[in-house]
């Protein structure tokens, strides 16, 4: 299905992935096609449903990689699986640490394409920020990541397969379910969810599945830039918790920030926002807010915010983001003084307003920074070509 855009991302044509002897990867498969490709196989029809059952819980709740680990699945079946089938994860082209513990990945899929993945720990929980595509198609003018053409989306298995990876380095499989080193998903990473919506879900409700990974939906938050169209169907078919990448009280502000609301106005947008499914008080929707000096920080902007938010009668809490620097980045982030006093002024009107710490600046791994290292280096060669002498 076509989704409608500001600029409709295509999505770029690839290679059939490098599975050996033609082995068929079941990550990202669901059950449906699960117990398909067991049936293919000659798995008899009474046991369909039970080895189905015995390999989705190793593959996604135990994290085996080798199908010999499944100790109780009968051996000749171990073998016929092995011929037939692999079960992978993406690649690491490189791994970083931050100073506060934050860790981000670049993966490198079959293909050869390149996205980045973060995991956030915190003393309550542990968030990892998951991409959903290989660049991004909407240019936001804050964000570092639309800086990247898109690529294409990623599958469900490339979607999924981030969290696996992350609890494979993170040594997160053996825990009992309270407690995970990850405990939150973010749908944050680079590119628009709502922009590769089918994957997006499948991959999540992989990720929901009570036999599998089991993680609940209250803990699976989107972020969309306003892709109105599939908000609903979010809502309907996912049913996880919301957040909207605002960053502006008027159209001719948002317009530069975020160019997709030339398409989407803003209005239309709260008004989405306003009747997103399972929205209320005690789940209200995240309205995402970077500072940026001089541009949306004023005592009259955070006025604007609060009158916006109550007038379309939204459950809302807004996340102050402080923005977050990247080479040639056109903004300077607002003065810590400024942010506090927005905070203040939409606290006293009645909405939440936290300030959110910056995490992981130093590897590049905060909000706004994400970019492929492919990308980076690409950009570094031009740099280094335009400043040759002739």
């Amino acid at each position: 299905m076509e989704i409608p855009g500001a600029h409709t991302p295509q999505v770029m044509p690839r290679r059939a992935p490098a599975i050996a002897a033609g082995l068929r990867d079941l990550l990202g498969v669901d059950r449906a096609q699960l117990k398909a490709a067991l049936e293919e196989i000659g798995v008899p029809p009474k046991q369909l449903n039970m080895r189905t059952k015995q390999v989705w819980h190793w593959l996604y709740h135990r994290g085996v990689r080798d199908f010999a680990a499944m100790d109780n699945v009968a051996k000749d079946l171990r073998a016929k699986l092995s011929a037939h089938f692999t079960m992978s994860r993406p690649d690491v082209s490189s791994a970083q640490i931050s100073t506060d513990g934050t860790r981000k990945w670049l993966l490198r899929f079959s293909d050869g394409a390149e996205a980045e993945c973060v995991f956030i720990p915190d003393e309550d929980r542990g968030t990892l920020c998951i991409s959903s595509q290989v660049g991004c198609t909407l240019t936001c003018h804050f964000c570092h990541t639309g800086t990247q053409r898109l690529v294409r989306n990623l599958s469900a298995g490339e979607i999924v397969g981030q969290f696996l990876l992350a609890r494979d380095d993170l040594d997160d499989w053996v825990a009992p379910t309270h407690g995970r080193k990850i405990t939150n998903i973010v749908l944050m990473g680079m590119g628009e969810p709502l922009y590769n919506f089918e994957q997006v879900k499948k991959a999540m409700q992989i990720v929901m599945d009570e036999e599998g990974i089991q993680l609940s939906r209250r803990r699976i938050t989107l972020s969309t830039a306003g892709v109105i169209p599939m908000m609903e169907r979010a809502g309907v078919e996912l049913g996880v918790n919301l957040a909207v990448s605002l960053h502006a009280v008027s159209n001719a502000v948002r317009d530069v920030v975020v160019p997709l609301n030339r398409k989407y106005r803003l209005e239309d947008l709260l008004d989405a926002c306003a009747n997103y499914p399972g929205a209320h008080n005690a789940r209200r929707i995240t309205f995402e807010y970077v500072m940026l000096k001089d541009v949306n920080d004023s005592d009259d902007d955070a006025r604007a915010l609060v009158r916006l938010l109550k007038a379309h009668k939204i459950p809302a809490k807004v996340n102050l983001i402080p923005f977050n620097p990247w080479p040639d980045a056109p903004y300077e982030c607002s003065s810590r003084k400024r942010v506090q006093r927005f905070s203040d002024i939409v606290f006293q009107g009645g909405i939440s307003a936290p300030v959110r710490t910056p995490r992981g600046r130093d590897i590049m791994a905060a909000c706004g920074q994400l970019k492929s290292e492919t990308e980076k280096v690409r950009a570094s060669d031009r740099k280094k070509a335009a400043l040759a002498p002739a």
